[in-house]
């Protein structure tokens, strides 16, 4: 049976037992197979690790970490909200080095206004981001997770705000040439259906079944689209169905990546494919509520 997700602080959701925390992430891991692998974008849950460790653990499983330095990470701010990316100002260390940008040449993009830069505590705190993520550099730590040794590649934290579809594709331009580059790992946060009155989205097709049965239906519809890479296709299923995914505009600027590597014509053959699903309860009743987790990487070849 699933854990029911109650709302709760962000900080509650995992253990700051070190011994705990590295055997929950070799459970979680451990049952996941790498069946697309090597991943050179993953698209992975975000919440807390008892609601979605188990599910996440299937994402990370088709990275291969022998090649990589660079770790752009991408997500949703939730406040305020802001119609660009914002990059940390800064670099510091935690563990884990942190760096301000992809590289130096983005910060040329800074002159026409596509990135803001801002203090990283400044990130968290005005974001609400830390708990994404913590949680997402926690599933990555070089000793519990991957065996890399630690500072041997660098995280970029990337907000991406409420990006309009233009954006997206501008956004996807950007970081085309960066997805290409086989040292480097995209990894998308995102939920998809947050379901219940609390989420003011409450979307039924009786035909389907049950209200889980109808949200697993739903999701799978999008998780689909996002398989046949297709950004507008994409967008227009949101649009048709307002499915409450927190990371559309991280999915958007991947999926714009991709198109814009397709369409340049280099001979890159790519594939995405989802792995895991999960939700975190199952809906029966309009009381109820649950949010959905979805794992997948991404291939190129």
């Amino acid at each position: 049976m699933s854990k029911v997700r109650r709302a709760t602080h962000a900080g509650s959701w995992y253990t700051d037992d070190g011994a705990e925390l590295s055997s929950q992430l070799s459970g979680w891991l451990a049952p996941a197979k790498p069946i697309q692998s090597p991943a050179r974008a993953i698209i992975a849950p975000h919440a807390g690790y008892s609601y979605c460790g188990a599910c996440g653990g299937h994402a990370y499983k088709q990275i291969d970490p022998t090649h990589i330095k660079k770790i752009p990470h991408l997500e949703e701010t939730k406040l305020p909200r802001i119609p660009i990316c914002t990059l940390a100002s800064s670099s510091f260390s935690n563990g884990l080095k942190f760096s301000p940008a992809v590289s130096g040449a983005v910060k040329a993009y800074r002159e026409r206004n596509l990135f803001q830069f801002k203090n990283w505590n400044h990130m968290q705190t005005s974001t609400n981001l830390s708990h994404g993520v913590s949680l997402h550099l926690l599933f990555k730590d070089v000793r519990q997770m991957l065996n890399w040794r630690q500072g041997h590649f660098t995280i970029i934290p990337v907000l991406v705000g409420s990006l309009s579809v233009e954006k997206e594709e501008l956004y996807g331009r950007i970081f085309a040439n960066y997805l290409a580059d086989p040292e480097n790992l995209f990894v998308i946060s995102s939920d998809f259906c947050h379901w219940g009155q609390r989420f003011h989205y409450t979307y039924h097709d009786q035909s389907c079944g049950q209200i889980w049965q109808s949200i697993e239906a739903l999701d799978k519809m999008g998780m689909d689209i996002i398989e046949s890479l297709n950004p507008a296709q994409f967008t227009d299923y949101l649009k048709q169905y307002h499915n409450t995914i927190c990371g559309r505009y991280p999915i958007g600027v991947l999926l714009n990546a991709v198109h814009t590597i397709t369409k340049n014509g280099n001979g890159h053959k790519m594939s995405f494919k989802f792995v895991k699903y999960a939700q975190s309860s199952q809906c029966k009743s309009m009381r109820d509520s649950s949010v959905s987790y979805a794992s997948g990487a991404l291939v190129i070849e």
